[in-house]
């Protein structure tokens, strides 16, 4: 009977998909008259691969990546066991109704990973397998099974090269359980698949140690190959090419007998196999290709028996079972309304029946029963929490000079000589620039992950080295190569470990500031899922003077302006970064399973990730300071390093390591006998996150509300100028003029940066201390001509 459930809930899941987008694009209204759009094609090349996977092969602990245009159908399938609602079904697409693309923070259905910019949703599930090793590996009393992860892919989305570096990590950290099912329908947005690029890509997946299953033939062919002239048949199949296999299979039963006659039918054997089906048969046998038949797939999942990586090849028709399987422009095509009122009789669904689940079969209680047996879904929905850790006091020295990436080392080594739960849960990953960000103390102490040990031969060998690099079950350090997409994958999968597994780790990732944008869909789509990790960026700006424009960042603190889910700071001092620090590993573990909050929009009751943007010259420190003020403030964004008077005529906010260059610039200013405020920024994000939602408060009828960067400059007199200085792009801070509307003369890096001394550079960019009087000066000049 599980056969005939099997091909049931296939059929049920194409229809219900279908219909849903047919409905968001056909039916419901349209206020903005464009195409809705859903897939439909690319739902149904997967229908039966998804059939058999959740109702066959899932366990409660496996975890899915779905392929991001086979979304429908994931829908269809949680609507049929009822995680979703016919209401949001109809609403597909719509505000507030099932996503495009699933999602673990937008959809209410049980989403294991978000997916959506291809190929990432693959990869990721990589790293979390290798995250899972890390959880099991250690001495925590892990509460579930290891799972499988497991990526239903596109064959396009193989084009994407992230998936690759993926490869050769997972084949480094020794992968297991991890399964990728491949939708090969050899058909993508523009065209069709290059012939013979399949062969290719399995010697890839085979050279990285993953297992490669075939599954090319459905039952039904298979079973006609058994029959005199099937060899014959087999053979055309695999020498036909892939243009043309989609354009007969979308032509239809009559023209594939014509066609197979011409190659074929003068053999007698293989006519008389021909001639035993009628074209509505001949064409659901060719079109029964390995992936487009239930049973199949069930039947290739259940026979992996080990734990190594598989690929599972699976052969689909684009748009199988559909009146548009086939053509090569169905990727984003829909069925017409003439086409859908003939499918839904072909598929038996009466008028008014769309939505039922149980529409066309006919004992709904013993499907419903069969269902309720599934054991993915038998122990309800699968995401799960862990408890909040303790942050213990953060304290660091300040009575020396020192840089921010120094302070961030020096934190993180006083940590891993406690024994808090906190170091404990930490677990650090830096792309092969784990020694030049600092982590090596860290690293020496907490030791690299491996679930095998591995000794240090320099140690063994006598050799002294600073590197004391020893990989260990126990280790806490998951080194990677060179590759930014993957840092922020495993940050995306460590960081959502506490929801996946039940164990929360607090994730830090160390990278050459520059490349942040070399992973920056990664790290978008890792805090599109809401993961929280911290991603340490450092050194940065122009200030790495030595190394030149190829290793000087200009535009990241405006992206950690722009990315949502992440509070960025770019602290100048010490101090500054433990308060911070300190108060970014509670802000990790918040629980942001709800909307954030709406009062400051700075996520502090729901939490998120932290950037912090740090640099490796050495600065004079402020020493100890305690008062809350300052603590306070550079948790929010900004206080004063000197106070401004009633009669201020120039107020200097920076942001971090061009702090000696205010300091200095406004005692110039000051020695003239002006009074000058100099403000330390902390996070130009926080800042402006908190100005914009004062003022969407305010505009719906709180007039009470004030933003913190509103508190601090709202005593300024209005002919007090300011001048605003980073080492980054100037527009991370332009905007604190339009506060409450003071004369702002931006300064910071807008070109690329060149080799020098910092003095040099600074110069160059006018971003020093002469600069900004300079500019002060000419602020002056210029209001005097204006008078």
């Amino acid at each position: 009977m599980t056969k005939n459930h099997l091909k049931t809930i296939e059929q049920r899941l194409l229809w219900l998909s279908h219909w849903m987008i047919h409905n968001a694009n056909h039916i419901r209204p349209n206020a903005d008259g464009i195409k809705i759009g859903g897939h439909q094609a690319s739902s149904a090349s997967m229908v039966s691969i998804l059939t058999a996977l959740y109702f066959t092969a899932l366990r409660p602990e496996d975890r899915v990546a779905v392929k991001p245009h086979a979304s429908p159908i994931f829908h269809a399938i949680q609507y049929l066991v009822g995680n979703q609602t016919r209401l949001k079904m109809e609403n597909f697409r719509g505000f507030g109704g099932v996503q495009s693309y699933p999602s673990r923070t937008k959809d209410t259905d049980d989403v294991d990973f978000s997916t959506g910019s291809v190929g990432l949703g693959v990869a990721i599930t990589s790293f979390a397998s290798i995250v899972q090793d890390y959880i099991h590996a250690k001495n925590w009393k892990a509460d579930h099974d290891l799972g499988r992860m497991i990526a239903l892919v596109g064959d396009a989305e193989l084009d994407e090269g992230n998936i690759y570096e993926a490869l050769q990590e997972g084949w480094k950290n020794d992968l297991r359980n991890c399964w990728w099912i491949i939708d090969y329908n050899r058909q993508s947005l523009d065209g069709v698949v290059r012939e013979g690029l399949f062969k290719r890509v399995e010697k890839i997946f085979d050279a990285f140690g993953w297992d490669v299953v075939r599954v090319k033939y459905g039952a039904l062919q298979r079973a006609a190959f058994a029959e005199n002239g099937g060899e014959k048949l087999r053979e055309w199949i695999d020498n036909c090419p892939n243009q043309l296999y989609s354009a007969l299979t979308f032509m239809g039963g009559a023209v594939w007998r014509e066609r197979l006659m011409e190659a074929l039918g003068d053999q007698g054997d293989v006519t008389t196999l021909l001639k035993a089906r009628n074209d509505e048969e001949l064409a659901a046998l060719m079109e029964n290709l390995g992936g487009n038949c239930v049973q199949t797939m069930a039947d290739a999942f259940e026979a992996i028996d080990h734990d190594r990586p598989v690929c599972f090849l699976a052969y689909t028709i684009k748009g199988w079972g559909t009146p548009i399987a086939g053509h090569k422009d169905n990727h984003g095509g829909l069925m017409n309304k003439a086409q859908m009122a003939t499918w839904q009789k072909h598929m038996g669904v009466p008028e008014g029946a769309e939505w039922e689940k149980f529409a066309t079969v006919d004992d709904a209680s013993e499907l419903q029963s069969f269902l309720d047996q599934a054991p993915f879904f038998a122990k309800g929905r699968r995401r799960f929490s862990d408890v909040i850790i303790d942050v213990p006091q953060i304290e660091i020295s300040t009575d020396r000079e020192t840089s921010t990436q120094m302070g961030f080392g020096k934190i993180l080594d006083e940590l891993s000589k406690g024994t808090s739960m906190l170091a404990e849960r930490i677990v650090t990953t830096s792309p092969d620039v784990t020694g030049t960000t600092n982590l090596g103390p860290w690293v020496n102490r907490r030791k690299l992950f491996a679930r095998a040990h591995q000794d240090d031969t320099f140690k063994r060998e006598n050799i002294p080295s600073t590197a004391k690099w020893e990989f260990a079950p126990e280790g806490q350090h998951i080194e990677l190569g060179i590759a930014e997409m993957n840092l922020f994958l495993l940050l995306g999968a460590a960081g959502l470990s506490h929801s996946l597994f039940g164990k929360r780790l607090i994730p830090i990732g160390t990278v050459y500031d520059p490349f942040v944008a070399r992973g920056l869909d990664a790290l978008n789509y890792a805090c599109y899922q809401d993961a929280r990790f911290m991603i340490v960026g450092t050194p940065s700006g122009v200030t790495l003077a030595p190394e030149g424009g190829a290793h000087q960042s200009v535009g990241s603190p405006l992206i950690g302006m722009s990315q949502d889910g992440l509070a960025a700071f770019e602290p100048a001092f010490v101090d500054e970064l433990a308060v911070i620090m300190q108060w970014a590993f509670a802000y990790l573990q918040k629980d942001g399973e709800g909307d954030p909050d709406e009062r400051t929009w700075l996520r502090d009751e729901t939490g998120g990730s932290v950037y912090l943007r740090l640099s490796t010259n050495p600065l004079e420190q402020p020493g100890k300071r305690v008062d809350e003020d300052f603590r306070q403030g550079a948790i929010d964004g900004a206080y004063w390093l000197r106070k401004p008077g009633p009669n201020c005529e120039v107020v200097i906010a920076y942001q971090g390591v061009v702090a000696p260059e205010a300091i200095k610039a406004a005692g110039v200013i000051a020695d003239g006998r002006r009074d000058v405020g100099v403000m330390a920024v902390t996070s130009a994000d926080r800042l402006n996150a908190g100005w914009t939602a004062a003022q969407r408060a305010r505009s719906r009828g709180n007039i009470a509300a004030e933003a913190h960067v509103e508190t601090l400059l709202k005593d300024l007199p209005p002919h007090c100028r300011m001048i605003t200085v980073i080492d980054g792009h100037p527009a991370t801070l332009s905007w604190l003029g339009s506060v409450h509307g003071h004369q702002t003369i931006p300064l910071g890096v807008e070109h690329f940066g060149q080799t020098g001394t910092i003095g040099d550079l600074y110069h160059h960019f006018g971003i020093d201390a002469h600069s900004i009087v300079e500019k002060v000066n000419g602020l002056t000049v210029g209001v005097t001509v204006g008078d």
